[in-house]
């Protein structure tokens, strides 16, 4: 009788864990080699300022064509998660606007 609830549980941890999991690595990424010398400049700039939970997303169509670039870091922030989401966000924000086609990415190095 106590074993359900005990199978139960243990059921619902390891389905968490799978989804959190899964969701930690919901974006698509690109390594820092291989953006545009341009953004990677950027990112180097941006580099003094960010901690182990910043995140930078970059979406680019041409590696010459620097108004085609975007790289949108969220610095201060406590949570990788939420750092990645708002990278993302300013990153498609920033897309719209520029009218770059390739998806954003977060930049990983």
């Amino acid at each position: 009788m106590r074993t359900l609830p005990f199978r139960l549980l243990l059921a619902c941890l390891g389905t968490w864990g799978l989804a959190s999991a899964a969701h930690a690595q919901a974006h698509p990424t690109v390594a820092l080699r291989e953006l545009p010398e341009a953004l990677r400049h950027q990112y180097q700039l941006s580099r003094p300022e960010m901690n182990s939970n910043s995140r930078c997303a970059a979406a680019y169509d041409s590696h010459s064509e620097q108004d085609r670039m975007s790289l949108r870091c969220s610095i201060y922030i406590k949570l990788g998660a939420e750092g990645a989401r708002r990278a993302m966000q300013h990153c498609e924000e920033d897309r719209e606007k520029k009218h770059i086609h390739a998806p954003c990415r977060i930049v990983q190095e």
